[in-house]
């Protein structure tokens, strides 16, 4: 193809490069010039025009993208009519659009000048949804470079296959345990009737159940008698191991678990088994969202009829990272059901840190433990606060009591926010409930820390706080070393009436227990999060860089 411009005098036969408007008349790009349009050009003061001229074997855009697409038909999926060099495909049904990725490349890596563009691979669409469109880049291309194309697409497996949804009967049963609200087993309800609606299938009258092994096999059992032929299980509890009560309840209504977890975060705790040729699911704790996570990436391949194997699972970690942070924001409530579009980015949420400096140090007198220096000089509540400001917490508000004006000159002047507590003496709950108080309404939550925990990292304390997910429920965050609760706590800002409530030498964590559906554990390498120091002896105990001269030192 020769292109370039192109004297009127030649341009008989030629393709149009770039349209024209010559007053009423428009001659669109791709036209082939006729001696009609020469003259209207001509009439319109043009000497020459920018257009293609093909040579012995070139084919023109249009018939070039008709070639291309026929190959890359496959049942259920319709074409448009090719305009501009493009052809369009779409789905003619709801279903899981197969994407054979090496083909595409390879089809790709023909010429530049073909080209063919789809979803991604497990892809869930509805009828009429565009899945791949073929443009051809220039005007005409080679003819040669269309018959390699064609070849190659018509080559062994199809390069795109529809699998239609199937409208399965699906078993739920849910599990509860004491101080679970009625409000999340609905909402859980609610949440998977409408995920399995929306890939055509019809949730059965879901199965209440105690947390216990015996309770959830006789409600599998049940349910398949009713002609369950999907099995979900969400537990009270999320499931921490295959022999947990949620397995163990598949195994005992005579089924096998064939894989536990999987590389997508939110959704790693998913279990798959099966009852028979039944499968059966125990899902993990984000499944309670409407968000996509991790049993949105399985979901649609059992309803396409697809098997799902442990290898399925395990290959699910490239594009498997879904929960959002500060470097990738990704507010899953503005998603959409086609991952295709992106989502608008979101600011991260205003998460203070509240440090407990306000006790009076009675297990350590007349020493008071937060100003005892360690070997470098540095008073432990210094050192706590330090911590707090290297995370991701802000603001950090610093809560004195006990020789409050000693405790705010070691901090030195760092940025914090210093908040006295009067009522220090009458225990804990005292200064929880000053810092809590002092916290303005653009804080979503705040990470509580104690005065006497030097070893809590900032690095510690990002990580409770990128566990923190309201839209996941994980609205109480604590942290875990061997399955032992520690300190800090992180809390949303719903439970701040609740600790202001508080009275007496009490903390929060009772709290905890009234809102378990709402608890969030995360296990830590190290006892960090278990080991205060409010005693001689504790002190002897800590690194020896951070060991105060005295007492004990």
């Amino acid at each position: 193809m020769r292109f370039g411009p192109v004297p009127l005098a030649e341009a008989r036969g030629a393709i149009l490069a770039h349209s024209q408007r010559l007053g009423e008349r428009m001659l669109r790009k791709g036209s082939v010039l006729d001696e009609a349009a020469i003259a209207a050009l001509r009439d319109a003061g043009r000497a020459e025009v920018i257009a293609a001229r093909l040579e012995p074997g070139d084919v023109p855009e249009d018939i070039a993208a008709d070639r291309m697409a026929a190959p890359l038909i496959s049942p259920l999926l319709a074409r448009s009519r090719a305009a501009t060099g493009r052809v369009n495909l779409a789905a003619e049904t709801s279903g899981l659009l197969r994407v054979d990725a090496d083909k595409i490349d390879r089809l790709n890596g023909i010429d530049e000048a073909l080209t063919v563009g789809t979803l991604a691979d497990c892809s869930v669409v509805a009828a009429r949804d565009l899945v791949a469109t073929i443009k051809v880049i220039p005007l005409a291309v080679p003819g040669m470079l269309v018959s390699v194309a064609e070849t190659l697409a018509r080559q062994g497996k199809p390069a795109l296959t529809l699998h239609p949804f199937k409208p399965l009967k699906v078993g739920l049963v849910v599990t509860e345990l004491p101080g679970l609200k009625e409000s999340t087993t609905e909402k859980t309800i609610a949440v998977t009737e409408a995920r399995v609606r929306a890939l055509t299938g019809t949730l059965l009258p879901p199965r209440r159940a105690p947390h216990e092994e015996a309770a959830v096999a006789a409600a599998l059992e049940a349910l398949l008698g009713e002609g369950a032929e999907l099995l979900l299980v969400v537990g009270a509890s999320a499931v921490v191991d295959r022999r947990d009560v949620g397995p163990a309840g598949i195994v005992r209504a005579g089924g096998e678990i064939l894989h536990f977890g999987m590389p997508v975060d939110p959704g790693n705790l998913i279990c798959l088994g099966r009852i028979g040729p039944c499968p059966a699911l125990v899902l993990p704790g984000c499944a309670r969202s409407p968000k996509q996570n991790g049993i949105d990436f399985v979901l649609p391949r059992l309803f396409a009829g697809l098997p799902v194997r442990p290898a399925d699972l395990m290959r699910l970690g490239v594009g498997g990272l879904l929960k959002e942070t500060d470097a990738r924001p990704l507010p899953r409530e503005k998603a959409t059901a086609e991952p295709r579009v992106g989502p608008a980015p979101r600011s991260a949420p205003v998460i203070a840190c509240v440090v407990l400096a306000a006790g009076r140090s009675r297990r350590m007198a007349p020493h008071n433990k937060l100003l005892l220096a360690d070997r470098a000089g540095k008073p432990m509540i210094a050192r706590v606060v330090d911590n707090a400001l290297s995370s991701k917490a802000r603001p950090v508000v610093v809560v004195t009591g006990h020789q409050a004006e000693q405790v705010a000159h070691a901090l030195g002047g760092r940025p914090v926010r210093i908040v006295h507590a009067p009522d220090y003496a009458d225990g804990l709950s005292a200064s929880l409930r000053a810092g809590v108080a002092a916290l303005g309404p653009e804080v979503a939550a705040a990470i509580v820390c104690l005065g006497d925990m030097p070893l809590v990292t900032g690095r510690i304390i990002d990580r409770l706080l990128e566990a923190y997910d309201p839209d996941e429920g994980r609205l109480i965050v604590l942290p875990t070393f061997r399955g032992k609760q520690g300190n800090p706590m992180l809390w949303d800002r719903r439970f701040f009436p609740e600790i202001l409530r508080i009275t007496g030498d009490s903390g929060a964590r009772f709290l905890a227990g009234q809102h378990l559906e709402h608890v969030a554990e995360v296990e830590m390498a190290d006892d960090a999060v278990l080991r205060d120091f409010d005693t001689a002896d504790s002190l002897t105990t800590l690194p020896q860089r951070l060991r105060p001269v005295t007492p004990g030192g």
